[in-house]
């Protein structure tokens, strides 16, 4: 599961105030919900495009700070997908990870890229037993 933060002065629900639907309009119908950090993530079991297994997507609250975007993509082979005849479904599916992450961050893909970069640079920078 990887979380995504929003760029600086804006917020998770201002950015989607329906995440549901949000989630719904890139990879089609939640057929459940799954607990992350103690916060309720939508899931969809049966993606739309043929490249995704699985997907969870949600916001993720953390009290004092702001709410993140946690994210799961489970994607099949690119091996079997291919041999489907699919193969056109990948460059889709690469679209719709990046519109949908684009949308709700903020960031294009190189900014969180780097903003990834410095969160585990950070994380090498503080000691393991503080």
């Amino acid at each position: 599961m990887r979380e995504y933060k929003m760029r600086r002065g804006e917020h998770l629900d201002e950015r989607i105030p329906d995440m549901a639907g949000t989630v719904e309009e890139y990879f089609g119908p939640i057929t459940a919900t799954e607990e992350h950090n103690g916060s309720d993530l939508h899931v969809v079991e049966d993606p739309e495009n043929p490249v995704f297994e699985r997907v969870v997507a949600g916001a993720v609250s953390y009290g004092s700070k702001k709410d993140t975007l946690a994210v799961d993509f489970e994607e099949r082979p690119a091996e079997d997908v291919i041999a489907e005849g699919n193969a056109d479904a990948a460059a889709d599916a690469v679209d719709a990870k990046n519109e949908f992450l684009l949308e709700a961050t903020g960031r294009d893909a190189k900014s969180r890229r780097e903003s990834m970069k410095r969160t585990v640079e950070d994380d090498a920078d503080t000691p393991d037993n503080v």
